[in-house]
């Protein structure tokens, strides 16, 4: 998983008039927490903010508190974001702290590979599961899961226990779960019902 440093100012005061002079100003209210510290509240560049979780694995990347307090150095990654519905600007972002050497639980997005042959036979693809939710080390996160439909054919389905993962991740989702389908009748079955229909 990518690492980017991201600077920090602390906050004195909190409160919707301080955060709006702070946003006025191309910065984002944000606070930091996580095991053995208390909840600090902090200010980041809206800019700095938007390149740290740009690109693929976004809000999953590791990213280095740097500012002149005790945070500096520390690891976090963004468990929460607020985002203007019609600006699409950040209005607000959870830091969480992080041990490099403890698991974490992350939501991961999954990457659809190939083309399924049941969608050349006229099937439909129905992409049910766009994100996994898995648990491993900071540094094991991967940018997205890769799911290989080639050899789906129509009326199959390829479920959550079926993914082929990195060794040291697992899976908190349901094993059952379907993540993606193919949708249709086969070419035999729409004769079928064609002939019978005639």
């Amino acid at each position: 998983m990518e690492q980017v440093v991201l600077n920090i100012e602390l906050r004195d005061k909190t409160g919707k008039g301080i955060c709006r002079r702070l946003r006025n100003k191309g910065m984002v209210p944000a606070v930091v927490y996580g095991k053995g510290i208390d909840p600090v509240a902090v200010a980041v560049s809206h800019k700095e903010l938007g390149l740290a979780i740009a690109g693929e694995g976004g809000r999953n990347h590791l990213i280095t508190l740097k500012g002149d307090n005790s945070l500096d150095g520390n690891v976090v990654i963004v468990s929460d974001l607020l985002k203007d519905c019609l600006k699409g600007t950040l209005l607000h972002v959870d830091l969480h702290k992080i041990n490099l050497e403890e698991k974490v639980k992350v939501s991961v997005a999954v990457s659809l590979a190939g083309t399924a042959a049941g969608v050349k036979e006229g099937g439909m693809l129905d992409f049910v599961m766009h994100a996994i939710e898995i648990e491993c080390l900071p540094t094991q996160i991967p940018e997205h899961l890769d799911v290989d439909v080639t050899n789906l054919k129509i009326g199959e389905s390829l479920h959550v226990g079926d993914l082929k993962l990195p060794a040291g991740i697992k899976v908190l989702d349901d094993a059952k779960a379907t993540v993606v389908s193919i949708l249709g009748k086969s070419r035999e079955e729409a004769a079928e019902t064609s002939a019978a229909e005639e």
